[in-house]
């Protein structure tokens, strides 16, 4: 059973999962801080580039199963047409302006 994202713990990573199930690209970018960095697997990726392929252009879509560490780590279904569904892992680091300054994702 998945968690309503209305119902995650942290205000900017349940922001950023509306705006992926939402393919919200503009407001998935207003949440990134500037120089925003992340990466998939262990190994750093360029945002844009991999949002893009991976997210916004795949139709990505996470069901988070469970969160931790005040919601900022979470245990994800995710799946996109390119690569069908996945358990994933996502943590995240959220400045003090409440904006997404890193987040690392990768297959649980």
């Amino acid at each position: 059973m998945s968690i309503q994202v209305n119902r995650l713990g942290d205000p900017a990573v349940r922001a950023f999962v509306a705006a992926v199930n939402s393919h919200d690209k503009t407001a998935f970018e207003a949440l990134l801080a500037p120089g925003a960095t992340m990466s998939d697997d262990g190994s750093e990726r360029e945002i844009d580039d991999w949002t893009d392929r991976e997210v916004f252009s795949s139709h990505g879509h996470m069901d988070v199963e469970s969160e931790s560490d005040a919601g900022r780590t979470l245990l994800v279904s995710y799946r996109n047409d390119t690569w069908g569904e996945m358990r994933t892992k996502w943590r995240f680091d959220v400045d003090d302006a409440g904006r997404i300054s890193r987040f690392e994702t990768g297959q649980a």
